[in-house]
């Protein structure tokens, strides 16, 4: 049992004894909207935990935690976020129609310089009411992430906005995204394809196919997201452009010698201050 004014053992301590976060603690039962809202945020901080959770095993979590939900709610939610289980396996079909799908390009190749390869992924962010998506353009070698994006929808624009800045400075040999459909749309291939880009794109659900943007989402919600409480869309924007510049210019990773991004894309001990491309949001997330 929690007990919240324990003079030795504080909430977030108690939370963690009985395996249950802070937000599954404070439950909030009113309506529908805000407890898809709560199984929301519960379902995003266990998917970063463990990303190879599908719809079953997130219900059996969720029930077991105290909320009572079905499968059938559990894959809505997860599908309105963006997520799915990643896991080594098989494909077992080929898309017939649609948006073209490209082969994975980046099996055994040796990937050794700037600009070689780029990658970018989409990912759920919460707020205290309601919730973002944010996309990421990142140069594999170095973890320099080169843009960034908000957006209230799950169009393929705010994609493109991201890739058409990135584009406006350097380009790269490769570039790896998942199957999404905002990646497969002609027209963010065929921007790509009109500069001579090769495209590769994860198999579905593979972890490792896309490691480094999965660690860099990973990254941004255990060290900025869960600790802040977003008050609107720019309060998101103000935080994670707080964080890209934090992360590009002076986190360390052990990967690359302990340097940052930054000192790895452009070279060590440059001059050069580039600046993570800044938000571009639309219109409507401004109104929320």
């Amino acid at each position: 049992m929690i007990e919240p004014g324990h003079s030795e053992i504080p909430l977030f301590r108690q939370c963690e004894l009985l395996g249950l976060s802070r937000s599954g603690y404070y439950y909030r039962p009113q309506g529908a909207n805000a407890l898809n809202e709560q199984l929301m945020e519960l379902i995003d901080e266990q998917y970063t935990k463990a990303p190879f959770y599908g719809v079953e095993k997130m219900t059996k979590w969720l029930r077991r935690i105290g909320f009572v939900v079905n499968p059938k709610r559990t894959r809505r939610l997860m599908r309105l976020m963006g997520l799915e289980a990643i896991y080594p396996k098989q494909r077992l079909s080929i898309p017939v129609g649609g948006d073209k799908k490209y082969p994975y390009l980046l099996r055994n190749l040796k990937i050794d310089r700037p600009d070689q390869v780029w990658c970018a992924d989409i990912t759920y962010i919460r707020m205290l009411q309601g919730f973002v998506y944010l996309v990421a353009i990142m140069d594999w070698y170095s973890r320099y992430v080169l843009a960034w994006e908000l957006s209230n929808t799950m169009d393929k624009q705010f994609c493109l906005d991201a890739l058409e800045r990135t584009l406006e400075t350097s380009r790269p040999e490769i570039f790896n995204t998942d199957q999404g459909s905002q990646f497969t749309s002609g027209e963010f291939t065929g921007r790509l394809e009109a500069d001579g880009i090769k495209i590769s794109m994860d198999s579905r659900g593979r972890f490792f196919d896309n490691i480094f943007i999965e660690r860099l989402w990973r990254s941004v919600k255990y060290e900025e997201v869960y600790l802040h409480g977003y008050e609107s869309v720019r309060d998101a924007a103000k935080g994670i452009a707080k964080y890209f510049q934090f992360y590009n210019t002076e986190r360390l990773h052990e990967s690359l010698g302990y340097r940052t991004p930054q000192e790895v894309y452009f070279g060590v001990n440059t001059n050069i201050n580039r600046q993570v491309s800044l938000i571009h949001l639309k219109e409507a997330c401004f109104l929320s």
